[in-house]
C-alpha cells in the first residue's frame, strides 16, 4: 500500500480526489431522483424510465463537448458554469415535474448535458500534482475504485432524501455536484491547469486510431455495466426478495473496490498496451457464469468476481488514453472514455430487458457476458493500436511544428 500512501501524501491530492467524488455523486443519484420524482408527481414508468435515459444520454454527449472546451480554456472557466447549469436543471425539474412535458424534457436535458466533466479533469491533473508513473497509476486505480462506491451510496442517498420529498432528493443531487466542484475548481492544481498546444481540427483525440478501438470496447464492458444493473432486479423479482438487488450490486462494487486497491498497490511490469488483453480477458470470465444465475449465496459469490477485475481494467485504460491522446485533447479524451462507458451502459439496459423477455433471468445475464467478450475480441482485434503516442511519431511531428 506505499503507493497509496505516497500518493496521499502529495499536496492537492487528497482534496481533488475527496472533492472529485463527492462532485461526481450527482452521477449515481440523479437517474433515480428522476424516475422516483415522476412516479411521486404521477407520472408512469415508461415516462419515468425515458426521462432517466434521456439524463444519461444527455450525460454521455455533454462529456466531450465540456471536455473540449476545458482542454481550451482551463478548467475553472468551464466547471462554474457547467455546474450551476446542471444543478439548476435538477431545480427546474424538481419544480416542473413531469408537466408540462416539453419544459420537464428540457430540465433533465439540461441537468445531464451540463453535468461537470470533474472525472475526466481529475484525470488530466494527476500527470501535474503527483510524482513518477507509479503514483499516477496508483491515483487512476484508487480512482476507478471508487467510482463503484459512488453507484452505491447514491441511490441510497436518494432514498433517504425522497423520505423527505422526491423534490428534496433532486435539490440535493445538485447542491452536491456544486460542492464538490467547489472543491476542485477552487484549488490551486485545477485553477492553474491549462491544456497544452493541439492541433486545430474536429477529431481532437478521436484521430488517435488506438483511442477509437479502445473507445469501442469500452462502450462494449458498459454494455455490461448496464446489464447487470438490470438483470439484478429481475434475479431479485424471481426470488421475491427486497434485498436481493442491493446485495450483488453491493457485492460488485466491492469487488471491483478490492480488485482496484490490489492492482494500485504493486508495482506493474511491461507496458499497459500488452496487458490490457489480459485484464479484459479477465474481465469477460467473470461475466460470463452470471448467466447460471444460481442461489443468492453462489450468486453474491459469482457478483464479487465479476467485480474484481473492472477496475484494474478502467485504471490500465486510464493509462492508455494519457499516452494515446493527441497533445492538448487529454480532457477531452478522457471525458470520451466516460461518453463510451455510459453509453454502452444505457444500450446494456435495453439488451437486459430483451434478454429477460426472450429467456427470463439468465437471458438478462446472458447479455452481460456477451459485452464482455465483444469488448476482449475488439480489444484483440485492434490491439496494436494501442502503442504508446511516442511510437507514433507523426502526431507529435506536426503539432511540434503548428506550436513553433
Amino acid at each position: 500500500m506505499r503507493a497509496y500512501v505516497d500518493f496521499l501524501r502529495r499536496p492537492y491530492a487528497g482534496r481533488l480526489l475527496g472533492g472529485t467524488l463527492l462532485g461526481r455523486l450527482p452521477n449515481g443519484m440523479g437517474m433515480l431522483a428522476v424516475v422516483l420524482h415522476v412516479r411521486a408527481d404521477g407520472g408512469g414508468y415508461p415516462l419515468a424510465g425515458t426521462l432517466a435515459a434521456l439524463l444519461g444520454l444527455a450525460m454521455a454527449a455533454g462529456q466531450p463537448v465540456l471536455g473540449r472546451a476545458m482542454d481550451r480554456f482551463g478548467q475553472i472557466r468551464v466547471l462554474l458554469p457547467a455546474v450551476v447549469a446542471s444543478a439548476a436543471g435538477f431545480a427546474a425539474f424538481a419544480a416542473v415535474g413531469a408537466a408540462p412535458l416539453p419544459a420537464a424534457v428540457a430540465a433533465v436535458f439540461v441537468a445531464g448535458f451540463a453535468t461537470p466533466p470533474l472525472e475526466a479533469g481529475l484525470r488530466a491533473l494527476w500527470p501535474d500534482v503527483l510524482e513518477g508513473p507509479e503514483q499516477v497509476d496508483a491515483a487512476y486505480a484508487l480512482d476507478a475504485a471508487a467510482q463503484e462506491i459512488l453507484f452505491t451510496a447514491g441511490p441510497l442517498i436518494v432514498v433517504a432524501a425522497a423520505a423527505v420529498s422526491t423534490e428534496t432528493a433532486l435539490l440535493l443531487t445538485g447542491l452536491l455536484g456544486v460542492a464538490g466542484t467547489l472543491v476542485v475548481a477552487l484549488s490551486a492544481p485545477s485553477r492553474r491547469w491549462r491544456g497544452a498546444p493541439r492541433a486545430s481540427d474536429w477529431a481532437g483525440p478521436l484521430r488517435s486510431p488506438g483511442l477509437r478501438v479502445l473507445l469501442t470496447a469500452l462502450a462494449c464492458a458498459g454494455i455490461a455495466l448496464g446489464v447487470y444493473a438490470v438483470a439484478v432486479v429481475a434475479y431479485a423479482e424471481r426470488l421475491d426478495s427486497g434485498v436481493a438487488s442491493g446485495l450483488l450490486l453491493a457485492c460488485m462494487a466491492a469487488g471491483a473496490l478490492v480488485g482496484g486497491l490490489v492492482y494500485g498497490a504493486r508495482r506493474w511490469v511491461g507496458e499497459a498496451h500488452r496487458r490490457l488483453p489480459w485484464l479484459m480477458a479477465a474481465l469477460a470470465a467473470g461475466y460470463v457464469p452470471l448467466v447460471l444465475a444460481p442461489g443468492l449465496a453462489a450468486m453474491s459469490v459469482l457478483a464479487f468476481a465479476s467485480g474484481v477485475f473492472l477496475a484494474p481494467t478502467l485504471a490500465c485504460s486510464f493509462t492508455l488514453v494519457d499516452r494515446l491522446a493527441p497533445s492538448g485533447t487529454v480532457t477531452e479524451a478522457f471525458a470520451w472514455v466516460v461518453a463510451a462507458v455510459g453509453a454502452g451502459s444505457s444500450l446494456g439496459s435495453a439488451v437486459a430487458g430483451l434478454g429477460q423477455d426472450v429467456a427470463g433471468v439468465p437471458g438478462a445475464f446472458a447479455g452481460a457476458g456477451g459485452g464482455g467478450v465483444l469488448a476482449l475480441a475488439i480489444c484483440l482485434a485492434g490491439g496494436r493500436t494501442f502503442r504508446p503516442v511516442q511510437d507514433i511519431p507523426q502526431w507529435r511531428t506536426d503539432e511540434a511544428e503548428e506550436a513553433a
